[in-house]
């Protein structure tokens, strides 16, 4: 892989992933979050310009997904899930 495509690669990973950070929703979050890294795992060997090229538009593609989902997201919030609920310490159940 060139150098440019390595750089244009880890740009577009970077951007998935701190777009998907920006959902709401604790399941989609995670979700994404795993499906962009298990993608990017899978297709890490790949050597074909041409199918790197073809990889690269699709997950363009998916970025713009994302970043329209979040802001629907944001427009319909929900109260946050127990996990994502910091712990407060002052309080003791006895």
């Amino acid at each position: 892989m060139a150098a440019s495509s390595r750089a244009q690669v880890l740009q577009l990973y970077r951007a998935l992933l701190r777009e998907s950070q920006r959902f709401a929703a604790y399941g989609y979050r995670t979700y994404a979050i795993r499906r962009i890294r298990d993608a990017f795992r899978e297709n890490k060997h790949i050597q074909d310009s041409e199918e790197i090229q073809r990889l690269l538009h699709k997950a363009r593609t998916n970025l713009e997904i994302i970043h329209r989902q979040v802001i629907i997201g944001q427009l319909y919030s929900t109260q946050k899930l127990v996990i994502e609920s910091p712990k407060n310490r002052d309080s003791v159940i006895i």
